[in-house]
């Protein structure tokens, strides 16, 4: 007997091509309006200027954070992290209202591919013409409809590259850079590195970074309730399917057709869903076609399509998340409106510990690192407190230019005798002459020897 035939079983299912139809309606155009708005925001922020320079730039060589008129340095790191958890607890709080809206309508990876699918569609037509051309053979037409896709693709991955490192390096520099070919080592890095990951992201992977590596499509479903806002079906309404059935739904398959990630809307909720509501604008049209009432595909709330009444939009997660969000912003803003835009690191000089010097006095030597954080020059007069007699003996009042760090060398004298032999608490105090409001306090030590 002959043996049987080893069967092959595939651990991995091979990725089915997916060309989204071309849909129009209120949703579609909602997403082209956000698409706009954040890409104007991208592109355009990085040349705005503030003061003479770029207003928005993390300047990562001078180690300072440029937000319109704020700046923010290594010390001030706390922000960053602030800023993180609010748009943390936004998200949650979004998602638990409406889902995931910012999926569909704000997410980089959503943006970019639907930059990239206008492009490809200019280059090689709808849907159907994409799925023609790929089963034609090679000839002139398809090489010059493929290459000039992914050229045109490459032209806008690079100029995003270009525009993300434009954030971390001077933005007008970097294009003078540009033109002469004269990046340094990680601005090629970072512009090569963001614009592939543009290009293959937007361009090949598309929906499979939805379904396979964003994080968030897996632990969404902790933010749902019954009263959150979903793309839902209508099935009580849409089933039995068929054009001869009594169920609305006709069973064209345009809500798969133009969906993004290839699911089936009618067959529930799922992961793969964006929210991205292309399925609603589709349903809708036909709906007017057959002179049926929209809605059969809509955004609405497993409440209220199993009869459970209307949805609850103040309940207790949402008056959590509101509550959470709105104190934490608040005290984020307050500590930035009272935050003093002067920093002072007081280090001691290793070398002399404690000195008598001329007419008996006991000296002490300082370093002083004064940080203006303001976009305005000021001179800051020192002064030093904690014991009797304690006197500044160098120059007392520096000039410290605009967003910039001074290295002052202090020495303070005592009279012998005013405090005993070991280490003591001092204090030193810088105020701007021209602002006594602008005043910090830095204590230190002053050491008497034996």
């Amino acid at each position: 007997m002959n043996a049987p035939e080893p069967k092959v079983i595939k651990m991995y299912a091979a990725r089915e091509d997916i060309y989204p139809r071309e849909i129009k309606g209120r949703y579609t155009s909602l997403r082209w309006l956000c698409l706009w708005l954040t890409q104007l925001v991208f592109y355009g922020f990085a040349w705005l200027t503030w003061n003479g320079r770029q207003a928005l730039l993390f300047d990562l060589a001078t180690r300072k954070f440029y937000i319109f008129g704020l700046v923010l340095w290594p010390q001030d790191f706390i922000y960053l992290a602030a800023l993180l958890i609010a748009c943390a607890w936004g998200l949650f709080l979004v998602t638990a209202v409406a889902g995931r809206v910012w999926c569909g309508y704000s997410c980089p990876q959503t943006v970019y591919t639907e930059m990239f699918l206008w492009i490809e569609r200019k280059f090689e037509g709808q849907r159907s013409a994409q799925m023609r051309l790929k089963k034609s053979p090679w000839n002139v037409d398809k090489i010059w409809r493929k290459g000039g896709k992914h050229a045109a693709w490459l032209a806008l991955a690079l100029w995003t590259g270009f525009t993300f490192v434009g954030y971390f390096t001077p933005i007008r520099s970097l294009a003078h850079e540009a033109l002469t070919l004269n990046f340094g080592p990680w601005e090629w890095f970072w512009v090569g590195f963001y614009s592939l990951a543009t290009y293959g992201n937007a361009g090949w992977l598309r929906e499979q970074v939805c379904k396979y590596m964003c994080p968030y499509a897996r632990f969404q479903s902790a933010m749902f309730d019954r009263d959150t806002l979903i793309i839902t079906y209508d099935e009580k309404r849409g089933e039995p399917r068929g054009r001869d059935t009594p169920g609305s739904c006709i069973d064209c398959s345009l809500c798969v057709q133009v969906c993004p990630t290839g699911i089936d809307i009618r067959k529930g909720l799922q992961y793969e869903c964006i929210g991205c509501a292309a399925c609603i604008d589709a349903c809708d049209i036909v709906m007017d076609k057959i002179e049926q009432p929209r809605g059969l595909i809509r955004y609405d709330t497993d409440r209220a399509m199993h009869g459970g009444g209307h949805a609850r939009l103040l309940r207790p997660r949402v008056i959590i998340y509101t509550t959470a969000l709105t104190l934490f912003v608040t005290a984020v803003f307050t500590t930035l409106w009272l935050r003093t835009p002067l920093k002072v690191d007081v280090i001691r000089d290793r070398g002399s510990m404690g000195r008598e010097v001329e007419d008996g006095m006991i000296e002490n030597v300082y370093r002083l690192q004064v940080m203006n954080t303001s976009e305005q020059a000021h001179n800051y007069r020192i002064r030093a407190t904690g014991i009797d007699s304690l006197a500044v003996v160098t120059e007392d009042v520096v000039q410290v230019k605009a967003t910039e760090t001074l290295a002052v060398p202090v020495r303070l004298r005592m009279k012998h005798g005013a405090a005993d032999h070991g280490s003591h608490k001092i204090s030193f105090e810088l105020t701007a002459t021209d602002d006594p409001a602008l005043s910090v306090k830095e204590n230190a030590v002053f050491i008497v020897p034996r």
